[in-house]
């Protein structure tokens, strides 16, 4: 397969340039891309008044640069990313992405942090299967999950999320995509836009593959105020987004009491393998979920004690930081991360 490749650059700031992959373009040989480039990128361009086209290119998939996968059950792989906060990455490619392949069709679970990463990930499954892209599920509204959607819109993926996602892409898109620009170089966010979604979910809703059923879910503020979680029933492979973190320290930007709630009374039925949003895969939910249920029941009692005892909360927060010291050498970015957590967690809980 070719890909075609269309160089744009930011139309108010010469020099902020990056490689585009468009997916309209594919084809089965070079002469067939070539074609038909010229008349794709100008109407991709069309819609974008904010760049300018340069030189259009068509490669072969094998020399592009792809995300790495592992099969993690028959036909169900995973990129892990790296267990880092996104201050911390070059790229900000710290968020675990899923593909799952079914008899007629492809679905991704997570699309990335930029259009660069959403283009990588869609070169690597395309070296998995030439089947149609049907649908995209967005875990929560998190900028190191949503930024590569356009790519597999352009595909054709329908795009799923919380019920809540829309309005949450709609208040924090553009300030997520400011933070972009500041933490990369252009050439990992030039291009990068929010997408909102095609469907989204109250409830519960089926996604069929061709004989492959993914069940998606919809949770009460956790993790966030818009969780989003994926069972393949076929395998009992259990995509959690971030309500599962291992390895990163969790970040709170929900309910802390929602999230235990959660961690008390979700254990998926059946689940053999468990995807979290950051960190390996494990093969048990005891495994993938005891470190981090230990982490927020101390975050909540401790900081239910400060509370309990009158202190405020500039003083509560590094005191619940102290109490939770013990925590640190199990989490990356702990230190950066526990104190944003203990003053949401003292927001949440002063209510009580």
């Amino acid at each position: 397969m070719f890909h075609l490749i269309l160089t744009v650059c930011l139309a108010a700031a010469s020099g902020n340039c990056a490689p585009v992959l468009l997916p309209e373009g594919d084809a089965a040989t070079q002469q067939d891309c070539e074609a038909q480039a010229q008349r794709i990128a100008q109407d991709w361009l069309t819609a974008r008044p904010d760049l300018v086209g340069g030189p259009t290119t068509c490669r072969a998939n094998a020399d592009l640069p792809a995300s790495d996968l592992q099969e993690v059950a028959p036909s169900v792989h995973v990129h892990v990313g790296q267990i880092m906060q996104m201050e911390q990455s070059q790229d900000g490619r710290i968020a675990n992405l899923g593909v799952v392949v079914g008899r007629d069709s492809v679905a991704v679970i997570d699309a990335g942090v930029s259009r660069a990463e959403g283009q990588a990930l869609y070169v690597a499954l395309r070296r998995l299967t030439d089947k149609p892209v049907s649908d995209l599920v967005l875990t929560h509204a998190h900028p190191d999950h949503i930024f590569g959607a356009s790519v597999l819109a352009e595909a054709g993926a329908r795009i799923w999320g919380h019920r809540t996602l829309p309005q949450a892409l709609t208040n924090r898109g553009p300030i997520y995509l400011e933070n972009l620009a500041r933490l990369y170089e252009p050439t990992q966010w030039v291009a990068t836009q929010t997408v909102l979604p095609d469907q989204t979910v109250a409830t519960t809703a089926r996604i069929d593959l061709g004989g492959r059923s993914l069940l998606l879910t919809a949770w009460p503020a956790a993790h966030t105020d818009g969780d989003l979680t994926v069972l393949d029933e076929e395998t009992g492979t259990f995509f959690t987004g971030d309500l599962l973190f291992r390895g990163l320290a969790p970040v709170l930007d929900g309910s802390l009491r929602g999230w235990l709630k959660w961690m008390n009374e979700s254990a998926p039925m059946g689940a053999r393998i468990i995807v979290p949003g950051h960190g390996q895969p494990a093969a048990s939910w005891a495994e993938a979920a005891g470190p981090q249920y230990r982490f927020l029941k101390a975050l909540a009692d401790e900081t239910g004690r400060q509370i309990d005892n009158n202190i405020p909360m500039s003083e509560a927060v590094p005191r619940i930081v102290r109490a939770m010291a013990n925590e640190a050498e199990f989490w990356e970015a702990f230190e950066e991360t526990v104190a944003r957590d203990a003053t949401a967690a003292y927001k949440e809980l002063e209510w009580e």
